[in-house]
């Protein structure tokens, strides 16, 4: 890694963990400083942002090859999702207090993984991918923000956490604002799943080839459609909504950051 990447991304860690630090510590002490804590975060976005750049600029290609580069774009892309609505949607500002655990520990990862850039396979040359990628997210955007109206759910009632969230909405409300959130992922998954077959289709002459990786997407759609749908039909505790929430995001987490990584061959074709 160049000098200024290294330099820039550890300022990125550095804004991330003071303004995480922060909102933790806001949430715990019931006093959060949400425009303290919107600065941090939002300085760390910037600085991450550029090490992005100057690393694209260095190697020719996005951050989508090793494992290092995927983690760190998608602590880049949660950060951006999450920074937007916590901007936009105060109710959710102290989620962060659940957030920012997920993010430090995904940057604890990457910064444990190998940086060294990885080879450009020829499929990787073509716009949907691009397309594929970016729906895959904003899709883990949107379920991230659901997770951490979930955690506030599931914590306020263990007597420690009560009163830290006893000015929140109730939990019925706060469930349905996570729901809202899981439908615009289920969105962005569903067209997800649309561009990765477009690319196949460009890149191997087939849409869906059942590999580990479509197989598992396709796994955690249905599980998201499921949540969504029990939501409606029998319309479950609060609770029992949020642990389905959680579910569909460990199972999504395990399946863009653990599949790709544990199969000889994620994707059928893929050199």
């Amino acid at each position: 890694m160049e000098l200024w990447e290294v330099v820039l991304l550890w300022g990125a860690v550095l804004g991330y963990v003071l303004g995480g630090a922060t909102a933790i510590t806001g949430v715990v002490l019931k006093r959060l400083p949400e425009r303290s804590v919107l600065a941090l975060l939002a300085l760390g976005l910037a600085l991450h942002t550029a090490s992005l750049a100057v690393r694209w600029v260095r190697l020719g290609n996005g951050p989508y090859l090793t494992m290092f580069e995927i983690l760190s774009s998608n602590i880049w892309s949660f950060m951006l999702v999450f920074l937007i609505v916590y901007w936009r949607y105060p109710v959710v500002r102290p989620a962060s207090a659940i957030v920012m655990p997920v993010i430090f520990t995904m940057m604890g990862w990457m910064k444990l993984s190998d940086n060294h850039p990885g080879h450009l396979p020829s499929q990787y040359d073509t716009t949907w991918l691009f397309i594929h990628i970016g729906f895959a997210k904003l899709f883990s955007g949107m379920l991230l923000v659901a997770v951490g109206l979930a955690g506030i759910i599931l914590l306020r009632h263990l007597q420690p956490a009560r009163e830290r969230f006893a000015r929140l909405p109730v939990s019925d409300s706060l469930a349905e604002l996570a729901y809202r959130f899981m439908a615009v992922a289920l969105i962005f998954h569903s067209l997800m799943l649309v561009a990765g077959a477009i690319w196949a289709q460009d890149a191997w002459g087939r849409y869906w080839g059942w590999d580990p990786l479509e197989t598992w997407s396709f796994i955690t759609w249905l599980l998201l459609a499921f949540a969504l749908h029990l939501r409606v039909t029998l319309k479950p505790s609060p609770q029992t909504s949020a642990v389905l929430v959680v579910g569909v995001f460990v199972l999504a987490f395990l399946t863009f950051f653990g599949v790709p990584f544990v199969s000889v061959s994620p994707h059928k074709g893929m050199m």
